[in-house]
């Protein structure tokens, strides 16, 4: 099991940028775009350019701001660039395995940046051993690299979609070659990529936020199974032959994205505080004030202080600069974490009836601790409410989801998990208030209901899984 960190949230794998520049200075563009991703991973970042005739790439352990500088960014020179910030769900947290991989095909040299993980993968490596290819990660991503590299196919575009044929899972990827950029999403959509455009320059990225970021504009989502290729001539994509219904994982809307980015058409923050609007019409509450548990609870908190009329008070203060830190702290450090992030303020909460609102609960370590502080500063009443239902089932799909028997919402009941908390009163979303509040349909939900959109067989020795049906545990 992987060490507790300053908080038990979930983490998803990682987050790719790429742009196609008719200015030039592309690698400092995507530094700026991996800046707006670091949020969907801190443990290595890299970005890979195309010179012309070559590939130069830079990546390394730690922050987008640690890993690069003003020197090495002015080493990096070309109009084509890739970047990757990650988080891993799948190899181990080291170099080698930090991104974008570069490696040499018949197509020349190709740099490619993955967010999601293949539920098939060992299969496929073992195959890929026996047929001769030599690993040098234990990440899936070469996997992929493999598969291409060992296409027979002349044209790559043919090649992706033939090695798409064999993956099975949840992919975002990001392709560059000398002289293209290519964007490919899983036939299910599972994982985000989008297009966006500033100016004259195309870009992809894993979440509109970092074209705005950058001074552009999101154009379109990149469709499920489609293949977009960026070039000197402009934009093309291609449709997969088969069309299927989008199941984009939903923690996205409800936690991973950041609230300011647009996905589906939807804006985030506006579906997170829907959620809170929805949460309150489901299990409305009485108290003093309504508190967030900063800064993934505060749209819904928000929405739910609209609703009910209860006044929104921030009454735990983020320390914004301990972020998401992926130290692997001793026993003792774990039990300060929760304090390194969030401070009480002891004064707004003495003696008043608390809403207190999270986007989810995971072991449930971190949500005891906050209201065990919120009781020995004074606080009266705690009401929990959760914007959405409870995280009962793993995720294979690219998120750092623990076993069922560590997930608090697959061994207790809603009203234990509230006692086993200390809260007053809980309140989960319901999944059906979650789908209303994105506004839209099309969604994984396999955490919250064991229901999967991809066949997975013997996924981790201890699941059996079948198309749309609950885990045979």
């Amino acid at each position: 099991m992987r060490d507790e960190i300053v908080r038990e949230e979930l983490k998803e794998e990682c987050g790719v940028f790429g742009l196609f520049s008719r200015e030039g200075r592309a690698s400092r563009t995507t530094y700026y775009g991996l800046f707006a991703l670091q949020h969907r991973g801190q443990e290595s970042a890299g970005i890979a350019i195309s010179e012309g005739e070559d590939i130069r790439l830079h990546k390394a352990m730690g922050l987008v701001g640690e890993v690069f500088d003003d020197a090495r960014l002015e080493e990096l020179k070309g109009d084509l660039a890739v970047g990757h910030v990650r988080y891993s769900t799948s190899g181990d947290s080291s170099v080698i395995n930090a991104q974008p991989l570069v490696f040499k095909t018949k197509h020349g040299a190709i740099a490619l940046c993955h967010n999601g993980n293949l539920a098939n993968s060992l299969a496929l490596r073992e195959s890929l051993k026996e047929r001769g290819s030599i690993f040098q990660t234990t990440v899936d991503t070469e996997v992929i690299a493999a598969l291409l590299a060992g296409s027979p196919d002349e044209d790559l575009v043919v090649s992706i979609r033939n090695v798409m044929k064999e993956l099975k899972g949840a992919y975002a990827l990001i392709i560059m070659t000398c002289d293209r950029l290519i964007g490919v999403r899983d036939p299910l959509g599972i994982r985000p990529l989008c297009i966006g455009r500033k100016g004259n320059d195309l870009m992809l990225s894993s979440e509109s936020c970092a074209f705005e970021t950058v001074g552009g504009n999101l154009m379109r989502d990149v469709l499920p199974g489609e293949i977009v290729v960026i070039d000197r001539s402009g934009m093309k994509g291609y449709l997969p032959e088969e069309k299927n219904e989008e199941k984009l994982c939903i923690f996205e809307f409800i936690y991973f994205g950041r609230p300011d980015s647009i996905m589906k058409g939807q804006s985030l923050y506006m579906s997170r505080k829907r959620a809170g609007k929805i949460l309150y019409r489901e299990f409305p509450a009485e108290a003093d004030f309504v508190c967030s548990v900063p800064d993934s609870g505060t749209p819904s908190a928000i929405g739910f202080s609209e609703a009910s009329g209860i006044p929104f008070l921030e009454g735990l203060v983020k320390n914004r600069y301990v972020g998401r830190t992926f130290i692997k702290p001793s026993q003792n450090q774990r039990e300060i974490g929760v304090a390194l992030k969030l401070n009480v303020l002891e004064e707004v909460v003495r003696g008043k009836s608390i809403v207190l609102v999270d986007d989810s609960i995971v072991r449930g370590t971190t949500i005891k601790k906050l209201i065990s502080r919120l009781r020995d500063c004074g606080a009266g009443e705690i009401h929990l409410r959760i914007s959405a239902p409870p995280v009962m089932w793993p995720c294979f799909f690219g998120i750092d989801t623990p076993s069922r028997d560590e997930l608090l919402g697959a061994r207790f009941s809603v009203e234990e998990i509230g006692r086993l908390v200390g809260a007053d009163s809980i309140g989960y979303l319901s999944l059906e208030g979650l789908v209303e509040a994105t506004s839209r349909s099309g969604f994984c939900t396999g955490c919250f209901s064991g229901q999967y959109p991809v066949d997975i067989e013997g996924a981790d020795g201890r699941y059996t899984l079948d198309t749309d049906q609950k885990v045979r545990t």
